[in-house]
């Protein structure tokens, strides 16, 4: 895994929403995204599970992201629920839009992540560069209540090796500003390697699937099937 993980600060997370600065970054979230196939990437890992009534996808900021899973699910999963869990409600009108366009509603659930997750009806839970922002008790407190609450959970995090952490020094190349060029290298050095998530994970009716997704995605799956 080449070096130990480490968190610090992301500069994101201290900006308000309105911030111009916020408002790049996130833009520049969009475009590293595409560029890391992240949406391809969830899509092709819930293509594997049942459709479900609602997904809730933690930590989800605008919704942008899990609009376009919901773009190449839709076909396979109609009439979805997609729950937009974060702690500000910054999903926008456009957005919201893009969802009932393909049949499937849009809520935003704001508050702290373990306040709002246990009362969450979804059946499966998804976070794309979430987890990585938490240390290992908080985290193995998180994955502890989604057991609880879903039959299906996947997450796509940073990739924590040599490779990624030289290519999140690049992100300058895609015109990404100061913030964003912070906080890719820090989220790097937080992802994750190995079986690191899967060995956190509690319960023994549940399949476990960790892996690494090209080009510097580390991907966990959790599915318990239900009667």
């Amino acid at each position: 895994m080449g070096f130990s993980r480490t968190l610090e600060p992301e500069w994101l997370d201290a900006l308000p929403a309105d911030d111009p600065r916020a408002r790049h970054s996130r833009r520049d979230l969009a475009r590293i995204n595409f560029v890391m196939h992240q949406q391809a990437t969830m899509a092709r890992r819930l293509r594997s599970f049942p459709a479900p009534r609602q997904l809730a996808d933690l930590g989800s900021g605008d919704g942008r992201f899990l609009l376009g899973v919901a773009q190449r699910m839709a076909p396979h999963w109609p009439s979805v629920t997609a729950l937009i869990v974060d702690r500000q409600d910054i999903v926008s009108p456009e957005t919201r839009r893009g969802f009932s366009a393909l049949g499937w509603q849009c809520e935003s659930i704001t508050g702290d992540i373990f306040e709002t997750l246990p009362y969450l009806e979804a059946q499966i839970i998804t976070a794309n560069l979430f987890l990585h922002h938490l240390e290992e008790p908080a985290l193995a407190r998180l994955l502890a209540l989604v057991a609880e609450q879903a039959h299906g959970f996947i997450a796509c995090e940073p990739r924590r090796s040599p490779s990624a952490l030289l290519a999140s020094r690049l992100v300058f190349a895609l015109a990404c500003n100061d913030v964003t060029r912070h906080d890719a290298v820090a989220s790097v050095r937080a992802g994750f390697a190995g079986l690191e998530l899967s060995r956190l994970w509690r319960g023994g009716d549940w399949r476990l699937c960790e892996a690494w997704a090209f080009p510097f995605t580390h991907t966990f799956s959790a599915r318990r099937d239900v009667v």
